[in-house]
């Protein structure tokens, strides 16, 4: 760092360590020979059309055409609804907007999604933290303690690495015992692969309640950059006063109406389906590996597994170009690798190098 940018830099980002994406870690992602299991992307890459009489103009800050069928399909109405840059931009601005830099905090429940912590650390937020139980369940008595000492509560459910649900009933709790000081924000990034869980309808009965959504998983949109916050109107309305001017490209906006028209929540709805049945037979085979656990649950598109052999497995992956993703930094994970299911093509293509290593190892006969 030369001395002007060492001089100039926000105090808050001189130890900040960037978040590890997947495509952080290994750079690319279009090459044949690479089968990439790494980022919970679907495997799906489906064809859309792109009209190009707007891009002379500035498109719409929120567009209908994605609010009102994106609503309908949330089961919310249009003003509890904002369009942003994927889930992540409405992380930032839920923290830009309710937590003053230097003064206040947000509460997050590791192991789960870094881009809460990222967002805090970047607005010089304060981060409390209440690791999961064992079973990665809610540890509800350490949570309440943080009553009037935290502005947002981040929980995601399911949760992403563990695949694992929060119980409604804890839930609930956490949303009751923080209604007049926090809001409790619930990321349903993989809420299509666990529908029954959605907190959408509840809207109405918790005002502190935030839900984050995305097209990047079920969709098999994470190249498009569309995610949405649903909330009461309030919330939306002082969101609308920190986002940006244009934040919904008109392309992104084209190709999000067309994946929420009935055709393209069909497709969904079937990939959604095909992901479920791949799981299922993925996790099968897994659980006959010696000295693999499977850890979590399933309701998201990915497995998360322990292995004592991890290091050695995961550089044999790479080594034959399958990248899965290392969950061992986070708490509670130790020994721990992620999985994105594939298609069943690159799912047998990773079965078949997991055995292979196993019988080199002397394992398996």
């Amino acid at each position: 760092m030369n001395n002007l940018v060492g001089k100039l830099i926000c105090e808050n980002l001189k130890a900040l360590k960037p978040y590890e994406s997947a495509r952080r870690i290994f750079a690319g992602g279009d090459s044949e020979s690479e089968t990439w299991l790494n980022a919970n992307e679907s495997p799906f890459a489906n064809d859309f059309n792109i009209e190009t009489a707007h891009f002379n103009r500035y498109p719409d800050c929120q567009p209908q055409s994605v609010l009102v069928p994106y609503a309908k399909y949330a089961g919310v109405q249009a003003n509890q609804l904002l369009v942003s840059r994927g889930a992540d931009e409405g992380i930032e601005l839920l923290i830009r907007t309710f937590c003053t830099p230097g003064k206040d905090s947000i509460l997050i429940c590791p192991p789960t999604y870094g881009m809460y912590a990222i967002s805090a650390e970047t607005c010089n937020v304060g981060i409390e933290i209440v690791p999961l139980n064992a079973d990665f369940s809610l540890d509800l008595p350490a949570i309440n303690a943080y009553q009037n000492k935290v502005n947002l509560v981040f929980i995601c459910s399911p949760n992403n690495p563990t695949g694992t649900s929060i119980g409604k009933a804890q839930l609930k709790q956490v949303l009751e015992h923080f209604a007049d000081t926090a809001l409790v924000v619930v990321d349903e990034a993989y809420i299509e692969f666990d529908a029954s869980n959605t907190w959408a309808t509840e809207l109405a009965t918790y005002p502190n309640l935030v839900i984050l959504r995305t097209l990047s998983k079920a969709f098999a949109l994470a190249g498009l950059r569309c995610g949405f916050t649903l909330a009461n109107s309030d919330v939306i309305q002082s969101i609308m006063k920190v986002i940006a001017p244009y934040p919904v490209p008109e392309p992104v906006a084209q190709i999000a109406a067309q994946a929420l028209s009935p055709k393209g929540l069909k497709q969904m709805t079937e990939q959604v389906e095909y992901l479920q049945k791949q799981k299922q037979l993925v996790k099968q085979q897994l659980s006959q590996l010696p000295g693999l656990e499977l850890v979590g649950d399933d309701n998201a598109n990915f497995i998360l597994f322990r292995h004592p052999q991890k290091p050695a497995l995961m550089d044999f992956l790479v080594k034959n170009s399958v990248l899965i993703r290392d969950q061992s930094k986070q708490i509670s994970l130790d020994n721990c690798l992620r999985i994105t299911l594939g298609t069943q093509q690159q799912n047998e293509k990773l079965l078949a190098l997991m055995v292979r290593f196993f019988i080199q190892q002397g394992e398996l006969a």
